[in-house]
């Protein structure tokens, strides 16, 4: 057999032989078998299941053992090897090359998705949603706050238990909310401040900064974001799981849990159930739990006041006004007039005394007490020479304190607030709605939509949260 080729074929099958192999292969006589007597740094592995060496030549009986290897041996193997390394040589940069090809390809298609979102959400937000682009669509500040509704619903409307958000959900709600919060960097004011030039003269200049609702309540509203995110990402190792309402057994162990303000009904069999172990929950995640409950209570009130405060700035529609009832007496009955007219009136004790059953009941008493409030409010204004509604809010400051009407208009507002305290999950009112629907203003509608999702994120979250507690203190009492 070719020396040469067989060592051309061995070295294929991988093997790579140490530069000093020439003084590490004795050729001496004392070889008595098959294999050479190599040293073992010679390879860097050596195949187990081999009946020969890598180098060495086939051998019978008849062969003399004290015969020396021919000279044309080494050379021929040498220039194999060398032919080998050279070609895998060239074989691991292209691979490599392959590589850094494929990680290129894969970074140039991200971006290329990150473009065609760009483009889709610009060309939204020049049509006003309309798609047929005859100018039928709303405005832009609708559009973006439907843009932000709608996101949310993307991201957290399948949420439905407490656990850290998926992190490609988690990715795309932060990549999309810094595309769509990008605006309020231009949003401006300006105003005259003092510059001075290298000869020292003072001039007078214009200098922009962002407008001061944006300003103050903007920072607010993404720090609110970030730590709900951070409440989700804390649940990771849960001593808690959660079963589907339609898997659970007539014999289970397991405790279904009801919210304390708006119970479970037989119509919501879709949410899942939380399950704690025999006995509840341990005394860290039982604190854990509740200090994450506080922490989402406080965002949720934070939220929901920058929201309120959103929506007392924006201008009142004339579609709203054009509808409110001549008599705030008649708008609320006689019952809820006659509790607002005594001198001992408290808001929580009405509201004790109408007996709410459902949502809808509270939302339609909300409806009707902030309609009465702003006729009262109108009545009061109306012996003023401005009666346009934009200055409303203005010409509250200078009416009498004691007129009836104005008193009448407190109270109504004291009320309003009072229930939105007691039914904090309560939908917009039409007055809400209506201004959402007609507002005009771009900052105020991103401020009005990110402080509106973030409250629903933190209601939903302490309302998981209260799940769970609730089913923990039933196994609790089972247990004792």
């Amino acid at each position: 057999m070719d020396n040469s080729s067989n060592s051309e074929e061995n070295y294929d099958l991988g093997y790579q032989p140490s530069p000093s192999l020439i003084d590490q292969i004795d050729v001496s006589s004392t070889e008595t078998s098959g294999f050479s007597t190599m040293s073992g740094n010679s390879f860097c592995y050596f195949r187990t299941y081999s009946e020969t060496s890598a180098f060495s030549e086939t051998t019978d009986d008849n062969t003399n053992s004290n015969e020396s290897p021919p000279i044309h041996w080494w050379s021929s193997g040498t220039k194999s090897m060398n032919r080998s390394q050279a070609s895998l040589a060239r074989l691991g940069i292209k691979q490599h090359e392959d590589s850094l090809d494929d990680a290129k390809s894969d970074d140039h298609e991200a971006i290329e998705l990150d473009l065609e979102l760009m483009k889709e959400r610009f060309s939204k937000l020049l049509l006003g949603e309309d798609m047929s682009g005859s100018g039928k669509g709303v405005c832009t500040a609708v559009t973006i706050s439907n843009a932000i509704t709608n996101l949310y619903a993307t991201i957290f409307g399948q949420n439905l238990r407490l656990e850290p958000l998926n992190p490609e959900k988690k990715m795309m709600w932060k990549r999309e909310m810094a595309c769509l919060l990008s605006v309020c960097n231009y949003i401006v004011e300006v105003f005259p401040s003092s510059q001075s030039l290298q000869d020292g003269t003072a001039v007078e200049v214009m200098t922009s900064r962002p407008r001061s609702d944006i300003y103050i309540n903007l920072p607010a509203l993404q720090k609110l974001d970030t730590m709900l995110l951070e409440i989700l990402d804390s649940f990771q190792d849960n001593e808690y799981w959660y079963a589907e309402q339609g898997s659970m057994s007539a014999n289970s162990n397991w405790s279904v849990s009801f919210r304390k303000i708006v119970q479970r009904k037989e119509e919501k069999w879709w949410l899942p159930v939380p399950c704690v172990p025999k006995g509840g929950l341990s005394e860290s995640s039982r604190k854990h739990l509740k200090h994450k409950r506080d922490c989402a209570n406080q965002i949720h009130k934070a939220a929901m006041a920058i929201n309120d405060s959103i929506l007392s700035e924006m201008e009142i529609p004339d579609s709203y006004t054009s509808t409110l009832p001549k008599s705030g007496k008649a708008c609320l009955g006689d019952k809820i007039y006659r509790h607002m007219t005594t001198d001992k009136f408290r808001a929580d004790n009405l509201l004790d005394c109408l007996y709410i059953t459902s949502e809808h009941e509270a939302l339609e008493l909300a409806d009707r007490v902030e309609a009465s409030m702003y006729t009262w409010r109108h009545k009061a204004c109306m012996s003023h020479s401005k009666s346009s509604w934009d200055l409303v809010k203005d010409l509250m400051y200078d009416v009498d304190r004691s007129d009836k009407n104005h008193v009448l208009a407190e109270r109504a507002e004291c009320l309003l607030f009072a229930l939105k305290q007691r039914y904090p999950e309560l939908a917009q009112t039409t007055l809400d709605t209506c201004k959402i629907q007609y507002n005009r203003d771009a900052g105020q509608a991103i401020l009005e939509s990110y402080s509106r999702v973030l409250e629903g994120l933190a209601f939903n979250i302490v309302a998981w949260i209260e799940d769970v507690l609730f089913v923990d203190k039933q196994m609790r009492a089972q247990a004792n």
